[in-house]
């Protein structure tokens, strides 16, 4: 899983370089939009993909149980459009609000058990389909600008609403349940590049929820070997600033 998420970071900062060195390869002929960074306040739009999965930890009955030998979490792609507003509050320091609906994500656990009752397979996959509305608000700090070019890094928090969390549906014993709110911190670095009417800026950034998203029920076989479960997100945005 791990490994999995390296490798995808790479080819992100892969691609970013490679956009970087083909733009300034170019001659800076002309500065664009030179005023923009003085704008007291900005909007955008924003397209994300981002990688999901679940950190769990596991309880004390996972190593009392005769059944389940194995459950560990796997990873998920999903997409997201948001809105973007960006206040500034001095030469390097802005304040960023970017609200976003998240489109698919599904989290999921797999299992293998040792004893199974009739039908019921040794491997199993149980998924949790996932809509989330997300509020991610961030200080950027921003190098100085090069020509058409700047790069930033962020920092901040987000506080998510899952909108089809299966948190009050009722007792299954193949179900896991899990919180509809979630609360996280978020890191990344971004790119601006300067265009004649627009600034594209590529990022990348991790999330990490702070929240037990687990709401453990000992009459879930699958549930009660887990003890906390948390949303790990890597993110791949790109924004258009007015």
């Amino acid at each position: 899983m791990h490994h999995l998420l390296r490798k995808q970071t790479i080819i992100i900062f892969a691609f970013a370089f490679f956009i970087l060195a083909g733009y300034k390869s170019q001659a800076q002929r002309q500065l664009y939009r030179q005023d923009h960074d003085d704008l007291p306040y900005y909007f955008g739009l924003t397209l994300s993909y981002n990688s999901s999965y679940l950190h769990q930890t596991k309880s004390d009955k996972f190593l009392q149980s005769d059944s389940v030998m194995i459950a560990e979490p796997g990873a998920s792609g999903g997409i997201a459009l948001g809105l973007l507003g960006t206040l500034r509050i001095n030469d390097y320091w802005q304040f960023r609000a970017n609200p976003q609906l998240i489109i698919g994500g599904s989290k999921y656990l797999s299992y293998n058990l040792l004893h199974t009752g009739a039908g019921e397979s040794d491997f199993q996959r149980k998924i949790m389909p996932s809509n989330i509305v997300s509020f991610p608000f961030q200080l950027k700090f921003n190098s100085d600008r090069i020509g058409n070019f700047r790069t930033y890094l962020l920092g901040g928090i987000k506080y998510d609403i899952d909108l089809a969390s299966n948190s009050t549906a009722r007792n299954a014993e193949d179900l896991i349940k899990l919180a509809r709110y979630d609360f996280g911190v978020e890191v990344g670095v971004g790119f601006n590049f300067y265009l004649p009417f627009v600034t594209i800026s590529p990022e990348i950034k991790i999330s990490n929820g702070l929240s037990n998203l687990h709401q453990v029920d000992p009459a879930l076989k699958f549930s009660n070997v887990l003890d906390k479960i948390q949303s790990r997100m890597i993110v791949f945005s790109i924004h258009f600033e007015d």
